[in-house]
């Protein structure tokens, strides 16, 4: 995996590893313009983030919890100061949600999500840079920001500054060559004085006659008063402090300065590895004696180890026979309750003399009902009989009545 990681990084280049510093740098910009001190640290009395903060190195200290918990509280400020609704997370919620809850309102805001949702779980690295940093964008969009251009303040030079860096210039030498002054100003003459002398010279000469002047001064006196007033005549450019050249001097300075400081501390550096090369072999003769002291000892750890998982595994064969067979033995419980239950009821069935009395109970009214029976049987029998016997006469008188003679029929 981080083979992998390192192979990413030289595909897209040596400081691609750094970019994440640049971007948190910016981040903390971004964070002061949206006046996240009294907002968010404030609120939940927080420290002050520092320039490198959710940045991962190997060199930094790290704390992924407080820093998760940092990340998802400043995302979810962005996300709702970019104008969506977006509930606080808690310090107790589940964390996979939350990042979740997170990329999706990235993704809404139109940003790249090309990365597995975990890098962020550690509360750290170019990821976490990325997200907080698109979200802040969008902040700033919201509150209508935007970036202008630096106004960079007109620096004064000391005058002592100035006076190191002045050139002086001969009248004859003005194009040609720059030195250092080392006169004080009561002893310079500025060239602003001299335009103005020369103009009013020039004014004078003007106004006077053309007629030939003769010169009546001694040779002597004026090579003495020549070099007498020639410091005078001395001129100072003062250049300006954004030149090249005093750049460019400047530079050959401080490469100097670094010369004469690099062998200085490479010496110091030569004997600091010294030491720490004698350190190291020191460390390493030191761990092989004490791993030769302790060889036996590991081996008997291992040895140990090695018995005490054969062990587990007997555990665990027998405790799995014994489960089994508790199993078992609850089945077979449980169908010698129920044979007890069947039992004690035949048992109870068989000794109880109530089925008895009843079966007589019944019999007894059962043969009362017979004989009940019996007598509407006969009385039945008996009106059947005479309602025969009445109509077989009937019958016979109306046999009688047809056979009477028509003689006697007449005399009626």
């Amino acid at each position: 995996m981080v083979d992998d990681n390192r192979r990413g990084d030289d595909e897209r280049g040596p400081g691609a590893a750094y970019q994440m510093f640049v971007v948190m740098e910016d981040l903390l910009d971004k964070l002061k313009l949206l006046d996240y001190e009294e907002e968010v640290l404030a609120k939940h009395n927080m420290k002050a983030l520092s320039r490198h903060y959710f940045a991962s190195s190997a060199y930094m200290p790290s704390n992924p919890g407080e820093q998760f918990f940092m990340f998802t509280i400043i995302a979810s400020w962005l996300i709702n100061a970019a104008g969506r609704p977006f509930e606080q997370p808690q310090e107790y919620d589940d964390p996979n949600a939350t990042v979740s809850n997170i990329l999706s309102q990235l993704r809404a805001f139109g940003g790249l999500v090309d990365f597995p949702p975990s890098k962020l779980k550690a509360g750290s690295g170019e990821h976490v840079c990325y997200v907080l940093d698109r979200l802040a964008e969008e902040a700033l969009k919201e509150r209508v920001f935007s970036w202008k251009r630096p106004n960079y303040p007109t620096e004064e030079m000391e005058e002592e500054s100035v006076m190191e860096d002045d050139a002086e210039l001969t009248l004859s030498k003005v194009e040609d060559e720059m030195t250092v002054d080392d006169y004080e100003e009561e002893n310079v003459m500025d060239l602003e004085a001299l335009k103005s002398r020369t103009n009013q010279s020039e004014t004078r000469l003007s106004s006077k006659p053309d007629n030939i002047l003769e010169s009546n001064m001694d040779a002597a006196e004026w090579n003495l008063e020549v070099e007498r007033v020639l410091p005078q005549l001395k001129v100072t450019i003062r250049t300006d402090h954004k030149d090249w050249r005093i750049h460019v001097d400047q530079m050959h300075q401080h490469k100097d300065g670094i010369k004469s400081s690099l062998k200085e501390a490479k010496g110091y550096l030569d004997k600091l590895q010294e030491e720490i090369g004698k350190t190291l072999e020191k460390v390493g003769s030191r761990e092989k004696y004490i791993n030769n002291q302790l060889e036996h000892l590991i081996q008997d750890y291992r040895s140990a180890q090695s018995k005490l998982s054969e062990a587990r595994e007997c555990y665990q064969q027998g405790s799995g026979g014994v489960t089994e067979r508790t199993r078992v033995l609850a089945e077979i419980t449980e169908e010698l309750e129920k044979v007890k239950q069947e039992m004690e009821e035949k048992g109870s069935s068989m000794s109880d003399g109530a089925p008895v009395v009843k079966i007589k109970q019944s019999l007894t009214k059962l043969k009362q009902e017979i004989v009940q029976m019996d007598i509407r049987i006969g009385v039945v029998e008996h009106t059947l009989l005479q309602a025969k016997l009445k109509e077989k006469s009937n019958m016979t008188r109306d046999m009688h009545a047809t056979n009477i003679p028509e003689s006697a029929i007449g005399a009626y």
